[in-house]
């Protein structure tokens, strides 16, 4: 039974589209491109599996403030990681680390700062298609 529970949580994992085991952060680390703006920072490496949903992972530190403060910071980049990750190639995996001023943006901006900032970065990936062509249906 244990198994299988595994197989389960493995599976959620990979559907909610996150980097969560050390050794994916590291790989991303190690062996992507990253890519610097003021307030976030963005690793980017191509898996192999090219038909996946890009992938996210997050890393903000007690620089950027409380806890209050750092799940604002992770919910606002995760919502603005789901609405540019059409953009990025198939199959790539993301690591996005806040910088302090990150938090001055999410109190001054939220989320329409976040997700320009963000946007930015991802216009510098190779690869990635252009903004305001991401429309879902026509």
């Amino acid at each position: 039974m244990s198994a299988g529970r595994a197989g389960v949580v493995s599976a959620k994992r990979s559907a909610r589209g996150r980097l969560s085991r050390s050794a994916e952060f590291d790989r991303v680390f190690r062996h992507g491109r990253s890519h610097a703006g003021r307030d976030l920072v963005l690793y980017v490496f191509p898996r192999s599996d090219e038909d996946e949903t890009p992938r996210l992972g997050l890393s903000v530190s007690r620089k950027v403030g409380g806890a209050v403060e750092r799940n604002r910071i992770k919910r606002l980049l995760r919502e603005a990681f789901a609405r540019e990750s059409p953009r990025l190639p198939a199959g790539t995996d993301a690591v996005v680390i806040a910088r302090p001023g990150s938090r001055e943006v999410a109190e001054r901006d939220g989320l329409a700062g976040i997700l320009e900032s963000l946007a930015a970065l991802i216009d510098k990936v190779p690869g990635a298609a252009p903004r305001g062509l991401d429309s879902d249906g026509g």
